[in-house]
């Protein structure tokens, strides 16, 4: 019977959600006190002093690990974004580091390394043994990960101590964190909205100071717009520059848009540290994929080209987000930079296109294979995606026709056509056509003398909870840096203001904002701003993203800083969330 295997993922569900409180509730009861004076001064200490501290016996990695885990606690009280708890576990490695030399063999972490004593937190997907990675799915629930992946094996030898995992959603597909397993993961600013995915547990985290560093994923946006929508920073890597084996994605195997692991933090100054101490670990000699390239020291300019890329060419930014674009803009000319609108570019509607069609070649065959009943709960996204992979060839035929000719949208027509399956022959014509659209972008920014690209995250500061069914195909602004696999950051600015981001409907087609009225052609852009609503989401951050060329990690993090302190010489200082005692 269908409804049985349903019952008995219910039952594991509710099992695992139970075994997540007892580990929490059995905690030595030091980690379940209020914040102490000592505790908040670690908790606000930047990475590399807190390391550097460890390293010169001025601080102990038991009091530090005791902090975060207080602090991880309350963060997941107010957003739900644990799912592993290793406090455990860490500490039987700090108690063995403090008793002998380290050796990886015995256990324990390297407190004499770069990131000496300092606590990190890990997506989901991340494999530390001894722990489950089930990112949502009731099947892999018991399943237990038998050896540390190629990042935690290099944390570990850097100092660092992994002790918790964060919430993802199911298939990692989605810009929420949710799944039937462990719940819903909620915006560490306005409850009710959702702190991003697929690494938005981390985001949360991250930003109520539960840790500073963190290691997520993106494959289309699935660090950078958790930190753009949850307030923190966040670098998406090439490919081949942070270590990913050993750990378990939803689509093993999906090569069309390569999936990359990469550095979250609380602050800029933690992102670049933590980035540099991965590097100078030399990752190529824990994971084959990883290329051997040393940490190279960005070049000093005078003046950065900068290129403004406004509109992805399907959503146009709300107006909370073209304020923060256009300070950042303001700050940057102030700054002495040069700054210009891009023009004529390679198509980001094409690359949306393609890069959807790659990513889903399979039709959702692979991630829907892990499920254990028809009745389980999917993303609410992924199930539009699900439904449009599914319909009969000659129905989307239909479909999208009557969205092209009678209701005059070519946009939403081109992305609903021809999103189906795909034969071996077809999908080599379309990884043929993603090389080519890196030409045309390669050649394009070399004949404009872009520095880097400067653009929203994505249109919207957030979506309410099951808002991705309206939104699934607003993620244009940083899928298209995947398909590239362009290095791109993201770097908050401010928070929505309820009236200077006001937005009115206007018609059925348009919005008014600030007196100028803005047309949304396309379906995809009228269902996003119909999430939009900046009285709700007064509070929310707002971020921009800054782009650079493949490979070009420490560039980006210098152009980063570069926007930082443009903003905070212009007066625009984003104001984290500082631990206190409670």
């Amino acid at each position: 019977m269908p409804f049985f295997p349903y019952l008995a993922h219910q039952r594991t569900c509710k099992e695992k959600q139970e075994a997540r409180a007892a580990v929490i509730a059995d905690l030595p009861s030091q980690y379940h006190a209020p914040l102490t004076p000592a505790d908040v001064e670690i908790l606000n200490t930047p990475v590399s002093l807190t390391a550097s501290n460890v390293r010169n016996h001025e601080s102990k990695p038991l009091d530090i690990l005791l902090a975060y885990g207080k602090r991880a606690l309350w963060a997941h009280q107010r957003t739900n974004c644990l799912t592993e708890i290793a406090i455990p576990t860490a500490e039987e490695w700090l108690h063995h580091s403090l008793a002998s030399s380290y050796s990886p063999e015995l256990g324990g972490v390297n407190l004499d390394g770069p990131l000496a004593g300092v606590p990190v937190s890990l997506k989901d997907t991340v494999g530390l043994a001894g722990y489950e990675s089930c990112i949502g799915y009731s099947r892999f629930v018991a399943d237990k990960i038998p050896a540390d992946a190629a990042i935690v094996k290099l944390l570990k030898d850097a100092g660092a101590v992994p002790f918790v995992k964060t919430n993802v959603p199911i298939t990692l597909l989605s810009f929420e964190s949710t799944n039937d397993v462990f719940g819903r993961t909620d915006n560490p600013h306005v409850p009710g909205f959702s702190p991003g995915g697929s690494t938005g547990g981390e985001a949360a985290l991250l930003a109520l100071g539960g840790s500073r560093i963190g290691v997520g994923t993106d494959v289309a946006g699935s660090v950078r717009v958790p930190a753009a929508w949850s307030g923190i920073y966040a670098l998406r890597c090439s490919t081949g520059r942070f270590p990913k084996i050993g750990c378990r994605t939803s689509m093993p195997g999906q090569e069309g848009v390569l999936a990359v692991y990469s550095p979250m933090a609380k602050s800029m100054q933690d992102l670049s540290y933590f980035m540099k101490s991965i590097v100078e670990m030399k990752p190529w000699e824990y994971d084959y994929t990883v290329h051997p390239i040393p940490w190279r020291e960005p070049e000093e300019r005078e003046k950065v080209r900068w290129g403004v890329l406004r509109d992805d060419g399907v959503v146009p930014p709300t107006p909370a987000i073209e304020r923060a674009l256009n300070t950042t803009i303001e700050a940057l000319l102030e700054a002495g930079d040069e700054v210009f609108e891009l023009e004529d570019t390679p198509s980001c509607y094409d690359a949306l296109r393609l890069a959807s069609r790659l990513l889903n070649s399979d039709a959702g065959v692979t991630y829907s294979s892990h499920f254990t009943s028809f009745f389980e709960s999917s993303d609410a996204g992924v199930s539009i995606l699900n439904t449009l992979l599914y319909l009969p060839r000659f129905v989307k035929i239909i479909y999208a026709a009557y969205h092209r000719y009678i209701r005059r949208d070519p946009i939403t027509a081109g992305l609903i056509e021809d999103f189906h399956s795909r034969s071996v022959a077809s999908q080599w014509q379309l990884v043929a056509q993603r090389e080519d659209m890196k030409c045309a972008w390669f050649e394009y920014l070399k004949e404009n003398q872009v520095d880097f690209i400067l653009t929203p995250a994505n249109a919207l500061p957030a979506v309410p909870a099951g808002g991705m069914k309206d939104t699934v195909a607003s993620c244009g602004y940083t899928f298209i840096w995947n398909l590239l696999d362009y290095t791109a950051g993201v770097v908050p600015v401010g928070r929505v203001d309820p009236v200077l981001d006001a937005a009115r409907k206007f018609s059925k087609f348009s919005y008014r904002k600030g007196g100028r009225e803005v047309n949304l052609s396309n379906l995809v852009a009228r269902k996003a701003w119909g999430v939009y609503d900046a009285g709700k989401m007064a509070g929310l951050p707002t971020a921009v993203q800054i782009v650079g060329g493949r490979l070009e990690e420490e560039r980006v993090l210098g152009a980063m800083e570069l926007v930082v302190e443009a903003l905070r010489k212009k007066g625009v200082s984003y104001q984290e969330i500082m631990a206190d005692v409670d």
